[in-house]
Protein backbone atom coordinates (compact mmCIF):
# COMPACT_ATOMS: atom_id res chain seq x y z
CA UNK A 1 0.00 0.00 0.00
CA UNK A 2 2.78 2.46 0.89
CA UNK A 3 4.61 1.78 -2.38
CA UNK A 4 1.36 2.22 -4.26
CA UNK A 5 0.63 5.56 -2.58
CA UNK A 6 4.19 6.73 -3.19
CA UNK A 7 3.98 5.85 -6.90
CA UNK A 8 0.66 7.66 -7.25
CA UNK A 9 1.98 10.78 -5.50
CA UNK A 10 5.02 10.82 -7.81
CA UNK A 11 2.62 10.52 -10.74
CA UNK A 12 0.63 13.52 -9.50
CA UNK A 13 3.82 15.58 -9.11
CA UNK A 14 5.02 14.65 -12.59
CA UNK A 15 1.67 15.62 -14.11
CA UNK A 16 1.78 18.95 -12.27
CA UNK A 17 5.31 19.64 -13.51
CA UNK A 18 4.27 18.90 -17.08
CA UNK A 19 1.40 21.35 -16.74
CA UNK A 20 3.23 24.17 -14.99
CA UNK A 21 0.71 26.69 -16.24
CA UNK A 22 -1.86 25.31 -13.75
CA UNK A 23 0.44 25.90 -10.75
CA UNK A 24 1.55 29.27 -12.04
CA UNK A 25 -2.08 30.16 -12.65
CA UNK A 26 -2.99 29.41 -9.02
CA UNK A 27 -0.04 31.46 -7.75
CA UNK A 28 -0.99 34.32 -10.07
CA UNK A 29 -4.59 34.11 -8.85
CA UNK A 30 -3.44 34.44 -5.24
CA UNK A 31 -1.02 37.28 -6.00
CA UNK A 32 -3.62 39.22 -7.96
CA UNK A 33 -6.21 38.76 -5.19
CA UNK A 34 -3.78 40.04 -2.56
CA UNK A 35 -2.90 43.03 -4.73
CA UNK A 36 -6.59 43.85 -5.26
CA UNK A 37 -7.09 43.73 -1.47
CA UNK A 38 -4.12 46.05 -1.11
CA UNK A 39 -5.61 48.53 -3.57
CA UNK A 40 -9.05 48.29 -1.97
CA UNK A 41 -8.10 48.52 1.72
CA UNK A 42 -4.50 49.46 2.37
CA UNK A 43 -4.27 52.41 0.02
CA UNK A 44 -7.74 53.76 0.76
CA UNK A 45 -7.61 53.94 4.55
CA UNK A 46 -3.85 53.57 5.05
CA UNK A 47 -4.71 51.34 8.01
CA UNK A 48 -6.16 47.83 8.19
CA UNK A 49 -7.50 46.35 11.43
CA UNK A 50 -6.09 42.94 12.46
CA UNK A 51 -9.54 41.30 12.29
CA UNK A 52 -10.08 42.48 8.71
CA UNK A 53 -6.51 41.45 7.83
CA UNK A 54 -7.12 37.95 9.18
CA UNK A 55 -10.52 37.57 7.52
CA UNK A 56 -9.22 38.64 4.12
CA UNK A 57 -6.38 36.14 4.28
CA UNK A 58 -8.65 33.19 5.02
CA UNK A 59 -11.12 34.22 2.32
CA UNK A 60 -8.27 34.24 -0.19
CA UNK A 61 -7.04 30.87 1.07
CA UNK A 62 -10.48 29.23 0.88
CA UNK A 63 -11.09 30.30 -2.71
CA UNK A 64 -7.56 29.26 -3.67
CA UNK A 65 -8.14 25.82 -2.12
CA UNK A 66 -11.42 25.32 -3.99
CA UNK A 67 -9.84 26.29 -7.32
CA UNK A 68 -6.71 24.22 -6.74
CA UNK A 69 -8.39 21.01 -5.58
CA UNK A 70 -11.40 21.11 -7.92
CA UNK A 71 -9.24 19.65 -10.70
CA UNK A 72 -8.18 16.61 -8.68
CA UNK A 73 -10.53 14.26 -10.51
CA UNK A 74 -11.94 16.40 -13.31
CA UNK A 75 -8.57 16.53 -15.09
CA UNK A 76 -8.41 12.73 -15.20
CA UNK A 77 -9.75 11.27 -18.43
CA UNK A 78 -12.08 8.29 -18.40
CA UNK A 79 -9.49 5.99 -19.97
CA UNK A 80 -6.87 6.92 -17.38
CA UNK A 81 -9.33 6.31 -14.54
CA UNK A 82 -10.14 2.89 -15.99
CA UNK A 83 -6.40 2.17 -16.16
CA UNK A 84 -6.02 3.14 -12.49
CA UNK A 85 -8.94 0.87 -11.67
CA UNK A 86 -6.98 -2.15 -12.93
CA UNK A 87 -3.75 -1.24 -11.14
CA UNK A 88 -4.42 0.55 -7.86
CA UNK A 89 -6.76 0.17 -4.92
CA UNK A 90 -9.34 2.91 -4.26
CA UNK A 91 -7.89 3.53 -0.79
CA UNK A 92 -4.46 4.12 -2.30
CA UNK A 93 -5.89 6.50 -4.88
CA UNK A 94 -7.85 8.68 -2.44
CA UNK A 95 -4.98 8.80 0.08
CA UNK A 96 -2.49 9.77 -2.62
CA UNK A 97 -4.85 12.52 -3.82
CA UNK A 98 -5.29 13.84 -0.26
CA UNK A 99 -1.53 13.79 0.47
CA UNK A 100 -0.66 15.48 -2.82
CA UNK A 101 -3.35 18.15 -2.41
CA UNK A 102 -2.14 18.74 1.15
CA UNK A 103 1.41 19.34 -0.09
CA UNK A 104 0.10 21.63 -2.84
CA UNK A 105 -2.05 23.60 -0.39
CA UNK A 106 0.83 23.95 2.07
CA UNK A 107 2.97 25.39 -0.72
CA UNK A 108 0.26 27.80 -1.86
CA UNK A 109 -0.71 28.79 1.70
CA UNK A 110 2.83 29.50 2.87
CA UNK A 111 3.80 31.37 -0.30
CA UNK A 112 0.53 33.28 -0.18
CA UNK A 113 0.98 34.15 3.50
CA UNK A 114 4.51 35.41 2.87
CA UNK A 115 3.38 37.66 0.02
CA UNK A 116 0.29 38.76 1.95
CA UNK A 117 2.37 39.70 5.01
CA UNK A 118 4.81 41.71 2.89
CA UNK A 119 2.11 43.60 0.98
CA UNK A 120 -0.53 44.04 3.69
CA UNK A 121 1.71 44.17 6.76
CA UNK A 122 2.13 41.56 9.48
CA UNK A 123 0.21 42.21 12.73
CA UNK A 124 0.60 38.60 14.00
CA UNK A 125 1.60 38.42 17.66
CA UNK A 126 2.33 34.67 17.82
CA UNK A 127 3.79 33.57 14.49
CA UNK A 128 4.18 29.94 15.54
CA UNK A 129 0.50 29.55 16.41
CA UNK A 130 -0.54 31.32 13.22
CA UNK A 131 1.57 28.93 11.13
CA UNK A 132 -0.05 26.01 12.98
CA UNK A 133 -3.47 27.33 11.97
CA UNK A 134 -2.31 27.60 8.35
CA UNK A 135 -1.05 24.00 8.38
CA UNK A 136 -4.26 22.74 9.98
CA UNK A 137 -6.28 24.71 7.44
CA UNK A 138 -4.29 23.32 4.51
CA UNK A 139 -4.72 19.74 5.73
CA UNK A 140 -8.40 20.21 6.53
CA UNK A 141 -9.26 21.91 3.24
CA UNK A 142 -7.31 19.32 1.25
CA UNK A 143 -8.85 16.24 2.86
CA UNK A 144 -12.40 17.63 2.77
CA UNK A 145 -12.32 19.15 -0.71
CA UNK A 146 -10.61 16.12 -2.25
CA UNK A 147 -13.51 13.88 -1.24
CA UNK A 148 -16.01 16.48 -2.43
CA UNK A 149 -14.14 16.75 -5.75
CA UNK A 150 -14.45 12.99 -6.24
CA UNK A 151 -18.21 13.24 -5.71
CA UNK A 152 -18.57 16.29 -7.97
CA UNK A 153 -16.59 14.62 -10.75
CA UNK A 154 -19.47 12.18 -11.25
CA UNK A 155 -21.79 15.03 -12.24
CA UNK A 156 -21.83 16.92 -15.52
CA UNK A 157 -21.41 20.41 -14.08
CA UNK A 158 -18.75 19.39 -11.56
CA UNK A 159 -17.33 22.89 -10.96
CA UNK A 160 -20.69 24.27 -9.84
CA UNK A 161 -21.42 21.21 -7.70
CA UNK A 162 -17.98 21.48 -6.13
CA UNK A 163 -18.67 25.06 -5.04
CA UNK A 164 -22.15 24.23 -3.75
CA UNK A 165 -21.03 21.22 -1.70
CA UNK A 166 -17.76 22.59 -0.38
CA UNK A 167 -18.72 25.76 1.51
CA UNK A 168 -21.30 24.25 3.92
CA UNK A 169 -18.82 21.48 4.74
CA UNK A 170 -15.76 23.66 5.39
CA UNK A 171 -17.64 26.48 7.14
CA UNK A 172 -17.39 24.98 10.69
CA UNK A 173 -13.70 24.30 10.08
CA UNK A 174 -13.20 27.85 8.84
CA UNK A 175 -14.83 29.33 11.95
CA UNK A 176 -12.43 27.43 14.23
CA UNK A 177 -9.45 28.43 12.08
CA UNK A 178 -10.51 32.06 12.34
CA UNK A 179 -10.64 31.78 16.12
CA UNK A 180 -7.21 30.14 16.39
CA UNK A 181 -5.63 32.65 14.01
CA UNK A 182 -7.31 35.53 15.88
CA UNK A 183 -5.77 34.29 19.12
CA UNK A 184 -2.40 34.21 17.34
CA UNK A 185 -2.94 37.77 16.13
CA UNK A 186 -3.65 38.95 19.67
CA UNK A 187 -0.69 36.99 21.06
CA UNK A 188 -2.86 35.12 23.56
CA UNK A 189 -1.69 32.10 25.49
CA UNK A 190 -1.61 29.01 23.28
CA UNK A 191 -3.68 27.09 25.81
CA UNK A 192 -6.68 29.22 24.84
CA UNK A 193 -6.61 27.62 21.38
CA UNK A 194 -6.11 24.05 22.57
CA UNK A 195 -9.75 22.96 22.17
CA UNK A 196 -10.03 24.34 18.63
CA UNK A 197 -6.73 22.74 17.56
CA UNK A 198 -7.76 19.34 18.93
CA UNK A 199 -11.14 19.66 17.22
CA UNK A 200 -9.49 20.50 13.90
CA UNK A 201 -7.15 17.53 14.23
CA UNK A 202 -10.13 15.28 15.01
CA UNK A 203 -12.01 16.58 11.96
CA UNK A 204 -9.01 15.89 9.72
CA UNK A 205 -8.71 12.32 11.01
CA UNK A 206 -12.46 11.68 10.70
CA UNK A 207 -12.55 13.00 7.13
CA UNK A 208 -9.63 10.80 6.11
CA UNK A 209 -11.21 7.71 7.68
CA UNK A 210 -14.56 8.44 6.02
CA UNK A 211 -12.79 8.96 2.70
CA UNK A 212 -11.14 5.55 2.96
CA UNK A 213 -14.49 3.95 3.81
CA UNK A 214 -16.74 5.73 1.30
CA UNK A 215 -14.48 6.31 -1.70
CA UNK A 216 -14.29 2.60 -2.72
CA UNK A 217 -18.07 2.59 -3.27
CA UNK A 218 -17.81 5.79 -5.32
CA UNK A 219 -14.83 4.40 -7.24
CA UNK A 220 -16.70 1.25 -8.26
CA UNK A 221 -19.58 3.30 -9.66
Amino acid sequence: MLKEIKALIIKEIQLELRQKNALYGMLLYMVCTVYICYLSFKLKSNQLSPITWNTLFWIILVFTAVNAIAKSFTQERYGRLLYYYTLASPVGIILSKIIYNTLLMLLLALVGFGFYAVVMGNPVGDMGLYLVSIVLGAVGFSSTLTMIASIASKAENSATLMAVLSFPVILPMLLMLLKVSKNALDGLDRGSSKDEILTLLAIDVIVMILSMILFPFLWRS
